[in-house]
């Protein structure tokens, strides 16, 4: 005979272990004291409810998006003078022995806070006095694979938890019927995407962040043929007791467990994912805001517009991919398109959460896994030149979420090479992304091997001035 769900859940506790049984119990039982649980335990007043990552995968270069560099104009075509070659490090494809490349791309100053912006980027300029761009990250891997890891889990390994884990693991969602961590790709092309990015690494199986389709969504959320609620139940139930029972024949499987959580989660999401998905409802000034009626625009634009619904919904963090950015060559048209798909989308996406009064506890975040070099790489010319990977000095920007916009911190040398001002690094951004939630990075852990680990690997700084 078949038990109920409650009976099975704490008939196997020993199995389940005590986080998994916890937040399951409270899932189906206790979901507005499980919300307060959670403000209960965070470790300090938070600015953001929720994160959005707009990661671009390859590479934007520094000097060709948020950091102009007039002087790099003005040497285009010479050697890097000694006076900056002696600052580089000696890091692999630091390009100090090529000639140096101007910017293809303009710069004006816009808003109140006179901050400049490329002129790949037209729409998002006119939200520049919400940004807060920190010119001066940096780290030593100019590998597009190991560099992503760094820039989404700390570490270059990728055996890490990525940071939309650890937050999924640290507070969970808001929503009862949908996972707290979303991930969306768009224009996979170039390096490929890193799994870890979005994997839970050490933590349990079920913190990790769940790959979206835009146009069909969750997979798999649809009720199968011929099933009804009731005997779907049923079934799940049933497919739950055979789980358990395995499960107390192996003892502790994250995954196992993982798998019985995402059962449920499934069964709840059957009946809300497909209306969260449905952007008929959406007016059609929205759909032209975020560019859905035009080809360059509407993949990465349904991501921005789909991430707004999202966190209206209780999504703790999303990360939307856009893939792309490696220049090696052809730098211009490059980067021509990655600004066409992505600047008219993230400008709505600043917009529109800014006008349903979202921006306030929304943390927007855009950058890349590095830079990329001043130099041009190889001996190209004209329309072929390109840049090689930099993540001596890089540039990311932050919005909303209590961040204090119009403002630059830290700065790079006179050509966009390394910090010579507030050098940052990823844990720093890692450990700024944390505090906004609410969350001391010291003591958020996990034991892992007898050992407890951190999100942000061994500390980072909380870059303070981002918040005012």
């Amino acid at each position: 005979m078949l038990i109920n769900r409650r009976a099975m859940l704490q008939e196997s506790a020993l199995g389940f272990g005590s986080l998994a049984l916890t937040s399951m119990l409270c899932d189906e039982a206790h979901a507005k004291e499980r919300a307060s649980l959670d403000r209960s335990q965070l470790h300090h007043r938070p600015t953001a409810k929720s994160i959005i990552f707009l990661f671009m995968s390859g590479g934007p270069g520094q000097t060709d998006t948020f950091d102009p560099k007039p002087a790099l104009s003005k040497l285009d075509g010479q050697r890097v003078p000694d006076s900056i070659a002696a600052t580089v490090p000696s890091i692999p494809r630091s390009g100090v022995d090529s000639k140096l490349f101007g910017s293809p791309f303009s710069f004006d100053s816009y808003g109140a806070s006179g901050i400049p912006v490329s002129s790949l980027f037209p729409h998002t300029a006119k939200m520049v006095d919400d940004l807060c761009v920190v010119r001066s990250l940096n780290h030593r891997v100019p590998v597009h694979g190991p560099g992503e890891c760094i820039a989404l889990t700390g570490t270059g390994v990728g055996d890490r938890p990525s940071m939309g884990a650890w937050m999924n693991y640290g507070l969970g969602s808001e929503s009862e019927d949908l996972p707290g961590f979303m991930v969306f790709l768009s224009n996979v092309t170039g390096p490929p995407p890193q799994l870890p990015g979005w994997g839970a690494g050490f933590l349990p199986a079920r913190y990790q962040g769940t790959l979206v389709d835009g146009n069909k969504g969750v997979p798999y959320t649809e009720m199968p043929g011929g099933y009804t609620e009731s005997n779907r139940r049923r079934q799940l139930d049933f497919i739950n007791e055979m789980n358990r029972r395995h499960l107390q024949r192996l003892g502790p499987d994250s995954e196992l467990e993982a798998r019985i959580s995402s059962y449920e989660l499934g069964y709840r999401m059957q009946a809300s994912a497909p209306e969260v998905f449905d952007l008929s409802k959406e007016s059609a000034q929205i759909h032209e805001l975020y560019g859905l009626d035009q080809k360059e625009t509407s993949e990465f634009g349904t991501h921005c517009l789909l991430a707004r619904r999202l966190v209206e919904r209780g999504v703790r963090c999303i990360q939307l991919r856009n893939g792309g950015w490696d220049a090696h060559s052809s730098l211009k048209s490059n980067h021509l398109n990655g600004g066409k798909s992505t600047d008219q989308p993230i400008a709505a996406l600043l917009g529109d959460l800014k006008q349903r009064g979202l921006l306030e506890t929304t943390l927007v975040v855009w950058g890349g896994e590095f830079g990329r070099t001043p130099t041009i790489e190889g001996t190209r010319t004209g329309a072929s030149r390109g840049r090689d990977h930099s993540p001596a000095g890089y540039t990311m920007w932050l919005a909303g979420g209590g961040v204090k916009g119009g403002r630059i911190i830290g700065a790079t040398d006179e050509l966009g090479y390394v910090p010579m001002e507030r050098p940052l690094t990823p844990a720093d951004m890692h450990a700024t992304l944390l505090h906004a939630l609410g969350i001391d990075q010291h003591r958020l852990s996990f034991n892992h091997n007898n050992r407890e680990e951190i999100a942000t690997v061994f500390g980072g700084e909380v870059i303070q001035d981002v918040f005012g």
